[in-house]
């Protein structure tokens, strides 16, 4: 996910796992219609985990903090949760820490979404993604806003009491993970330790921490899965080509299917379709291949050509689509696959393959996300969707980014 976008949540019940190469506090605040808890209760975390259809979960430092929703049972007239998280240590900022949230299936543990807030420095705490009811239908948005005032910024920000301690009070003492995050009677910010007491020993790296990157070479992807198109620390600017493949199914009768790239702006809007009937976009920068109208052969069946390098700033999503125009479902393709190729050296970067096949007429294979850092990130898709052409797939990419 980027900044701002929003994802229908599959599953009445969802865990935010929220990791980062330091320990973090993660919490959750439950807001009404104005943007404000009704009460201190409403503020879910180490110190008071468990609310009405909200419950914090300690890692432990071995994995992440996790804060679970159970949309069902929350409370009438609480419209959103918010998801924050603040640094572990008193006044570290998330400068080079880059948090990421991982949304997820609270039932199955299966993942929905990630989200790494991009272009943080001086902010001591974020809101990082929150979950809000928008028609009656509960959706997934990612935030990414930073505070400089720490965990009291946002606890006061929605309507929290926050008491700032007495000059003469000593430490709390802190609990064996974490130190303590304030109620109405404990401080948000934690009295600094006796000056002779030993530093607390650094937390080991979560596993699976951070984002993946082309440092150790091909990545292979799972659903939902991200990865940044960043080697030796500089970002991918150049050309790639999205290969993409299929077999009929069980020697089934030529199918035809055809991929498709569309191009977004900002806003999510529309700018163009890259497919057989349109071979060439944005002055040249997406390039197809051509229709292939069997599937049958080795190899990519048809090939979509990016000159990331060329892309004009307005573009900052691109989304890989492929169709069956002559109606057969995907129940009937075996082996689709998508994957990324350093257009210059034929290098495989990344690779997707379709496990799972629905009853559709089209599938969303991946996207590439510009972020504010100028690099680009991968993400494996695997949604399916009841469109023959890639203009019935325009307006479920978008809500996809």
């Amino acid at each position: 996910m980027t900044p701002g976008s929003n994802i229908p949540l599959p599953v009445p019940r969802v865990a935010v796992d929220v990791s980062a190469p330091v320990r973090l506090d993660v919490s959750g605040l439950l807001l009404t219609a104005d943007g404000k808890v009704r009460s201190d209760d409403d503020f879910i975390f180490y110190n008071q985990p468990s609310g009405p259809g909200v419950t914090y979960r300690s890692g432990g430092g071995a994995t992440p903090d996790s804060i679970t929703v159970d949309t069902t049972a929350l409370p009438p007239g609480i419209e959103k949760i918010v998801v924050t998280a603040s640094p572990d240590a008193a006044g570290q900022t998330f400068q080079g820490i880059e948090p990421t949230a991982t949304v997820r299936d609270a039932a199955s543990g299966s993942v929905i979404a990630t989200f790494t807030p991009p272009q943080l420095g001086t902010e001591t705490a974020l809101v990082i993604v929150e979950i809000y009811r928008r028609n009656g239908a509960w959706k997934a948005r990612a935030v990414g806003q930073g505070y400089a005032d720490g965990l009291a910024g946002i606890a006061t920000d929605f309507g929290v009491t926050v008491e700032e301690p007495a000059p003469a009070q000593p430490a709390a003492p802190a609990r064996p993970v974490a130190p303590p995050t304030p109620t109405l009677q404990t401080p948000v910010t934690p009295p600094a330790p006796p000056a002779m007491a030993p530093p607390a020993p650094p937390a080991p790296p979560v596993p699976g921490a951070g984002k993946i990157n082309l440092d150790k070479g091909r990545v292979s992807l799972q659903k939902n899965q991200t990865v940044s198109l960043v080697k030796g620390g500089r970002p991918l600017l150049s050309q790639v080509k999205m290969g993409l493949g299929w077999e009929p199914a069980y020697r089934g009768k030529d199918i035809d299917l055809d991929a498709s790239v569309i191009a977004y702006g900002p806003q999510r809007n529309h700018i163009d379709s890259c497919y057989f009937g349109k071979l060439s976009i944005v002055n040249g920068a997406i390039k197809h291949s051509g229709d292939n109208l069997t599937g049958e052969g080795g190899g990519d069946d048809e090939v979509i050509v990016v000159d990331l390098g060329r892309l004009p700033q307005e573009v900052t999503g691109l989304v890989f689509t492929v169709n069956s125009f002559s109606g057969q479902k995907f129940t009937e393709v075996a082996k689709a696959y998508c994957r990324l190729l350093d257009a210059a050296s034929g290098e495989e970067l990344v690779r997707f393959d379709l496990t799972n096949a629905e009853a559709q007429t089209g599938v969303m294979m991946a996207k590439l996300i510009r972020q504010f850092s100028g690099e680009w990130e991968m993400t494996a898709m695997g949604d399916f969707v009841k469109s023959r052409t890639v203009r019935g797939m325009v307006k479920p990419a978008a809500q996809a980014l």
